[in-house]
């Protein structure tokens, strides 16, 4: 059948709200021990619950924690990987309370709290065997004073377990690692202002009767590298991802140096947002498995470490994260621009085996847009990657005469990086006939150290220009209207929205999804782990006000004149409700068309599926009616 042409934006589409947050769980953090294979999976439509989950030598998959514990650590607000495993006990850090609880996995009685501490915030664990304790990454707070962060060693053979700073000193910490041998602990560390992609130091030290002696630090003494997951070998060697000459790649430390395992224009890495992220693993002490990206794009291989060849596996995926080696295969998450995430593997012989794929995805693939990779000139002459998403319906197309609506999509950070992998909320725009261009403006990651450091001291121009130039050059190409452009972005990417809707003229309407609207107010009202982030991008606060001041689009309310929808959790501890409601009654007070979703059971970013439902669709209604735009949402 001949497509329906119906105007762009307005067409009816089978990607609902609701669908979405039921279609895809998350997964991430795998860990490999014993004979199984575990990981996290995001649950929205239990009310955000994550679970961790086992796959038996036998193949058959289980849920291991009983409702309402949920996985999930605040240490840095943002959390990570916050379970270990050691021999029929599972260790995780609980929600709800943030206690570390033990769970027996052969009998079906309650998970037991260990600790019991309203000011500590765990993340990271490890189990060290030889002296029956874990090791953290604590975080504890304390009235009217900046949380302090060290490594706690957590007593296992106490009832009512001791918890005692291990290393401290550091104003940050992350990956402790154990040796295969128990002989040697590993972490990498790192002060104010930076941000661990800036410059961190890697440490090691030998353990002697539970203490400590010997530390030793590996690299990052210059402070001018980032040094990602640290990781030994079967054979007690240390490894490490370094960006010592602009590119993540992987290292080795043997006799007191720091060597390349191999050298290639791609990075082995992404930005530590959450702790224990994984790139690598390894198959045996002579073969790691890993990840790397270029120009957007994830792929998978094999290192020998004798030689430093890679060997490129080919998959389907062209998005990848959370590595482990698990009985000589690699696995990992992947998914590609029409292929729902999954946990895939992969063994020496390059044979690809998914071995759980959650996602409820019952689309035709002619309803999926594909993504096209473009790249357009930035005002300092960089070459800025973006993809580009084109309106995609198998009922339904636009008129002749028309061009479609543009919503260009700011992703947050701003250290970060958008992906290729299948994004329903991409599609969910696509399907009803918008086009979407998902930018890696100046500062993303995945480019090297070099364009990841093109926000310093331009965030608010450079990402905005790039916004513009993106615009520009798919006008140029005839494939959007730029007289229809709207603009949406979270977090940092909500700060992107606000300037471009501010500053320039290019966007007609925009949302902003816990945005940041005034930079002063976040420079003295966020939390420790982001609260020196805009050193870099802006300058030290106060000595530089004045550029706080001068960025600030809530300074600047005169040159807002178009509609926006701000989207905000009121439990938001990085970006503070009042960041968007000062925004709102600016917009109320000239009259302009404004929309304020909150909601009281969210913090940074929306987990539950009544929130995500009522979020998208709210956009989405806002757009329809700023553009008299008729259709089913």
């Amino acid at each position: 059948m001949a497509p329906i042409k119906k105007p762009y934006g307005s067409w009816p589409s089978p990607i609902s709200a609701e669908l979405i947050t039921r279609a895809a769980p998350s997964l991430n953090f795998l860990q490999s021990y014993g004979d199984d294979l575990y990981w996290v999976e995001g649950r929205p439509w239990e009310a955000g619950r994550n679970v961790i989950m086992r796959r038996d030598s036998n193949g058959s998959i289980t849920d291991l924690l009983p409702a309402p514990f949920s996985h999930y650590s605040r240490v840095h607000e943002y959390g990570g990987m916050a379970y270990a495993l050691n021999d029929d006990h599972l260790y995780f850090v609980n929600a709800t309370d943030q206690n570390i609880y033990k769970y027996c996995l052969d009998d079906t009685s309650a998970p037991q709290v260990i600790t019991n501490n309203s000011s500590r915030r765990f993340a990271d664990l490890v189990v060290d065997r030889q002296n029956q304790r874990l090791i953290a990454v604590c975080e504890e707070h304390n009235d009217d004073q900046e949380p302090e962060n060290y490594l706690a060693s957590i007593a296992l053979n106490n009832q009512t377990p001791a918890i005692e700073k291990l290393v401290s000193g550091a104003d940050f910490y992350a990956y402790p690692r154990i040796s295969p041998d128990q002989s040697q602990l590993c972490w990498i560390e790192w002060q104010h202002p930076n941000m661990p992609w800036d410059a961190t130091q890697l440490w090691q030290a030998t353990i002697s009767n539970g203490n400590l002696i010997e530390k030793q630090r590996v690299a990052g003494g210059d402070n001018n590298q980032a040094i990602f997951q640290p990781h030994w070998s079967p054979n007690n060697t240390l490894y490490y991802v370094s960006d010592i000459t602009n590119w993540w790649n992987i290292y080795r430390f043997e006799n007191g140096i720091g060597a390349p395992v191999l050298r290639m224009d791609a990075e082995f890495a992404t930005p530590l947002w959450q702790l224990g992220m994984t790139t690598f693993d390894f198959i045996d002490a002579n073969t790691i498995a890993c990840i790397w990206t270029v120009s957007g794009i994830w792929h998978s291989g094999f290192i020998d470490v004798a030689t430093g060849v890679l060997t490129t596996v080919q998959t389907p995926y062209s998005s990848m994260q959370a590595v482990a080696c698990h009985q000589g295969s690699v696995y990992f998450v992947a998914g590609a621009s029409v292929l729902a995430s999954q946990i895939g593997g992969v063994n020496l012989q390059g044979q690809v085996s998914p071995i759980y794929a959650p996602a409820t995805v019952d689309l035709d693939k002619a309803d999926l847009a594909q993504p096209e990779s473009i790249s357009f000139t930035s005002g300092d002459n960089q070459q800025v990657h973006a993809f580009y998403y084109p309106p995609t319906s198998a009922r339904y197309c636009g008129d002749d005469r028309e061009l479609p609506l543009v919503i260009a999509m700011c992703h947050g950070g701003p250290t970060g990086a958008t992906s290729s992998g299948l994004n329903l909320k991409i599609q969910y725009w696509t399907n009803r006939g918008f086009a979407v261009v998902d930018i890696n403006y100046r500062g993303s990651v995945g480019f090297g150290r070099t364009y990841r450091q093109g926000l310093e001291g331009a965030w608010g121009i450079a990402d905005v220009e790039d916004t513009q130039q993106a615009i520009a050059y798919l006008a140029g190409q005839q494939k959007i209207d730029p007289k229809r452009c709207l603009i949406r972005g979270g977090s940092a990417g909500g700060y992107t929205v606000l300037s471009a809707l501010t500053f320039t003229d290019t966007f007609k309407a925009g949302a902003s999804l816990y945005g940041i609207g005034d930079l002063e107010t976040l420079a003295k009202d966020t939390h420790k782990f982001e609260s020196r982030y805009l050193d870099s991008l802006i300058g030290p606060y106060p000595e530089r006000r004045d550029i706080y001041l001068e960025r600030s689009p809530i300074h600047h309310a005169d040159g807002l004149n178009c509609p926006v929808i701000f989207l905000q959790g009121l439990e938001d501890k990085v970006v503070p409700p009042n960041q968007a409601e000062m925004m709102v009654k600016l917009l109320e007070d000239k009259g302009i068309q404004v929309g304020y979703v909150t909601f009281a059971d969210e913090g940074h970013g929306f987990r539950k599926a009544n929130n995500i439902i009522r979020a998208m669709e709210a956009e989405l209604a806002f757009y329809r009616d700023v553009f008299s735009l008729k259709g089913k949402a």
